[in-house]
């Protein structure tokens, strides 16, 4: 009859325990999207901002406070312009929805182009006070 010591046993099972943890620990870190990892490299750097086909980041623009620099960070939180606040892909990682205490909404875009230098997004919304227009949004930003 063979005698295992309790300790020796309790031992070996921290050890598998700390093994299995360390290697799920990685493969999540390491399971981010290539979508993930496109979107939060950069610091992106407005390219253009129309509302309904025409120039909205100018002075008194719809878009004016989305112009400058835009930061997509891995935690969820982020920059958008003169906005700051959280972001998150929606299922399938086609559309983002970004939220901000400075909107009386979140903005859900969907993604038309995401690559290393370049990303478009569209919307569509109701500007905040009469006459309650619609407007189709598109935002581009280049890579900096």
């Amino acid at each position: 009859m063979k005698f295992i010591h309790p300790k020796s046993d309790v031992m070996k099972n921290l050890v598998l325990l700390f093994v299995i943890g360390t290697l799920a620990f990685f493969a999540c870190k390491n399971s981010e999207s290539e979508k993930f990892k496109l979107l939060t490299g950069p610091v992106w750097q407005t390219d253009s901002l129309l509302a309904n086909g025409v120039d909205a980041s100018g002075p008194g623009g719809v878009l004016s406070k989305f112009v400058g620099d835009v930061k997509f960070k891995t935690d969820g939180t982020g920059y958008f312009g003169t906005y700051t606040g959280q972001w998150q892909f929606t299922s399938g990682e086609t559309e983002l929805i970004i939220s901000t205490d400075s909107l009386p909404i979140p903005i859900t875009a969907q993604i038309k182009e995401l690559t290393s230098t370049s990303l478009k997004l569209t919307t569509a919304l109701i500007t905040p006070t009469p006459p309650y227009t619609a407007l189709s949004i598109r935002m581009t930003f280049k890579a900096k």
